[in-house]
């Protein structure tokens, strides 16, 4: 802390080609300091995750500008997941909010995010009442939430991204952890701890192009699904049992009709049905087993979650490599 009675919070914010945003995000997280001062001490720790634009000279500007500011570069793209547990990495308060770039989770509910945080809840979230997108991609996005929340071992709240506030003390529990394919808002959710949600509305994107289409959020929820449920591996092991006794009923019904009608042609459509049926199914359930599998061989490499290549404000013991 930097006085006994004012706490430090981090603002965490992974960038991926925000040059646009990044003015207009500042101006917003310097006024919301300057209305949260004699309450809390702000920092603003930005992860550009490898930016082909000119994220990376817009935040040098800034960080020269203002000591706040601290940032460091990727040494390549390495995930939305896993950049924001690197930025994670990089903090110092006493608690931290995750914010994206792009100004749709307004960062002036971190009044609101705090007195909460200050009552004594550990993590402190937003609820999306409304968002400002397609009724396709809203629909898309719901059944998504409500799948996840379905099939996982503990509870995960719905409507709820990366925008939260969170104590230390989760922070540290995170970065203890060791996940291949981090997916935060599961994690979180299983720590446990005191945890609210404040709802509010989303607004639409002003300036760049959103990273994520409907590819991505099926490759975030699989992720999901993988890292949080075990429901896929019990569900092949159902699968498998109900194709066994299928088969078996199959058979007793073909050696009675062949004896019933011996007079009965070959039907050689229907084994190559069957061979394919057969085929495709222990392909799907070996790919299930598969993406297990894959986490664990890449858990077994023990690659650090995000290389540096630069910073900005940072000192080189503060670095985590």
């Amino acid at each position: 802390m930097t006085d006994k009675d004012i706490p430090l919070v981090s603002i965490s914010i992974p960038v991926l080609n925000e040059a646009e945003n990044l003015d207009r995000l500042y101006a917003r997280l310097a006024a919301l300091a300057q209305r949260m001062r004699g309450k809390c001490d702000l920092e603003f720790i930005f992860s550009d995750n490898h930016s082909s634009d000119e994220t990376w000279r817009k935040l040098s500007v800034l960080a020269a500008r203002d000591e706040r500011v601290r940032a460091v570069r990727f040494a390549r793209n390495v995930g939305f997941q896993r950049s924001i547990l690197a930025n994670f990495m990089h903090t110092r308060g006493d608690a931290v909010m995750q914010i994206d770039a792009d100004l749709q989770d307004p960062p002036e509910l971190l009044e609101e995010f705090f007195r909460l945080w200050r009552a004594g809840h550990h993590v402190v979230y937003g609820v999306r009442r409304k968002r400002k997108e397609g009724v396709f991609i809203n629909a898309f996005r719901r059944a998504g939430y409500w799948l996840i929340d379905k099939v996982s071992e503990h509870p995960i709240p719905r409507d709820v991204g990366d925008f939260r506030l969170v104590d230390r003390k989760v922070i540290n529990a995170l970065c203890a952890m060791r996940s291949s394919h981090p997916y935060l808002r599961g994690m979180i959710a299983g720590l446990g701890f005191n945890q609210t949600g404040v709802e509010y509305d989303r607004e639409a994107r002003v300036a760049g192009e959103s990273k994520f289409g409907v590819g991505r959020l099926v490759s975030l929820g699989l992720t999901a699904v993988f890292n949080h449920s075990v429901v896929p591996l019990r569900l092949a092991t159902f699968v498998g049992l109900l194709t066994l006794g299928l088969s078996a009923l199959g058979a007793i019904y073909y050696v009675a009709l062949r004896w019933a009608f011996p007079e009965l042609p070959v039907g050689l459509a229907s084994i190559h049905i069957l061979v394919l049926f057969g085929i495709g199914l222990n392909s799907l359930l070996l790919g299930i087993i598969g993406e297990y599998i894959l986490r664990i061989y890449i858990l077994l490499r023990s690659e650090p979650v995000a290389i540096v290549e630069s910073s900005l404000n940072f000192v080189a013991r503060e670095l985590k490599l």
